[in-house]
């Protein structure tokens, strides 16, 4: 698995030129008026980690596999989208379906670039989306809690947790917070996803600021970093326009490109680490003389999970997974040599994966 981010913002601030980047394709139709995209736009992208590369050399895979995550363009929304304005409550809902949100802030100055409200504030920027979002959650929490409330009297234990967590949303909601902020345990996160609530979902604010400030960026985006460090977000600086460029050269040059303009990679190496963090997911390798791939699976996830990931079967009957830590495989150039320093170990069924790790399961048919 992996992660369905949905890329937000007001209308002219560069959500569908970071998209066609991500994706390194045209798909996405970019243009310097309100809603030119009006259906949203899908795009899975490969991670890029060079860990595979190294692994699939040491065991001379023929074939290299990585994990994948999928971005969804969803058009620019405006003031009143809660109440439908500007297609609000189409877009609305494509939100709804994504894991995460990445929040596009226009963090640059450009004349040629109109802004949909006439002035260029990353901070107010954010204050209408994130209002916007809040707005439709209250109105659909309160639209639904009467139905919740009948039927915790009436005894039914899952209606009761969804009311204690509708109740608490509506609190942080009434309070002008978003519904993330009701203080969900990880016991509770199944139950709080089921409720919908667009609020709820992880943001990670990405600053689109001009080529010049690409690499470090400048004072708007330092601006919504603190926001992000306040609210326990995160925040990426990436330049849509260099972004775009690197996209549709050929690998070659690409690190020639990022060299020129001071960049160490690609910003949507950038973005795809902080949405792993901010999902808490980590990668694990299966690696072969077939095939060396890349899986995603949240931190904390057992070993029979991971295996299910590969195939439902490999989870119904699993009997252990064999395990090398990433630096255990390397150093030893293979499974032969971490067998032999002693770092080839077995897991059993609560053994929690760890980023890096190397596995086999075995399991019973």
């Amino acid at each position: 698995m992996g992660f369905k981010c949905g890329i937000v913002g007001l209308p002219n601030v560069g959500k569908s030129t970071l998209f066609n980047a991500l994706t390194q394709t045209a798909a996405a139709q970019a243009a310097n008026y309100p809603f030119c995209t009006i259906e949203p736009n899908v795009g899975d992208v490969a991670v890029p980690d060079p860990r595979l590369t190294t692994l699939a050399a040491i065991a001379s895979s023929k074939e290299i596999i990585p994990t994948r995550l999928t971005f969804v363009d969803i058009a620019g929304l405006v003031r009143g989208a809660s109440k439908g304005e500007g297609l609000g409550n189409q877009f609305l809902a494509n939100i709804r379906e994504c894991d995460a949100i990445a929040h596009v802030v226009r963090c640059f100055e450009d004349g040629d670039v109109t802004h949909v409200e006439g002035r260029i504030d990353p901070l107010s920027d954010i204050a209408t989306i994130e209002t916007e979002l809040m707005l439709a959650d209250l109105d659909s929490l309160e639209r639904r809690v009467a139905t919740m409330e009948k039927r915790a009297k009436g005894g039914d234990k899952e209606a009761k947790e969804l009311l204690a967590l509708a109740e608490r949303s509506l609190a942080a909601l009434r309070e002008g917070r978003p519904a993330r902020a009701a203080g969900v345990s990880r016991e509770e996160h199944k139950a709080f996803q089921s409720l919908g609530l667009l609020s709820s979902k992880p943001v990670l604010y990405v600053c689109n600021v001009e080529e010049a400030a690409a690499d470090k960026g400048n004072a708007r985006s330092e601006m919504v970093r603190e926001l992000a460090a306040k609210e326990g977000a995160v925040a990426v600086v990436v330049s849509a326009k260099i972004e775009s460029e690197i996209a549709v050269l050929p690998v070659d040059e690409q690190k020639d490109y990022l060299e020129a303009v001071g960049l160490a990679e690609p910003g949507l190496n950038r973005v795809i680490r902080a949405g792993y963090d901010l999902l808490h997911l980590v990668t694990f390798f299966t690696v072969g003389p077939k095939e060396a791939r890349a899986w995603t699976v949240e931190k904390g996830a057992r070993a029979p999970q991971a295996a299910g990931v590969i195939h439902t079967d490999f989870e119904k009957g699993f009997i252990r997974a064999e395990t090398i830590a990433y630096d255990d495989f390397v150093a030893g150039k293979g499974e032969a040599g971490a067998r032999e320093a002693g770092k080839f170990r077995l897991e059993g069924k609560d053994y929690a994966v760890q980023d890096g790790d190397v596995l086999h399961f075995r399991f019973a048919t």
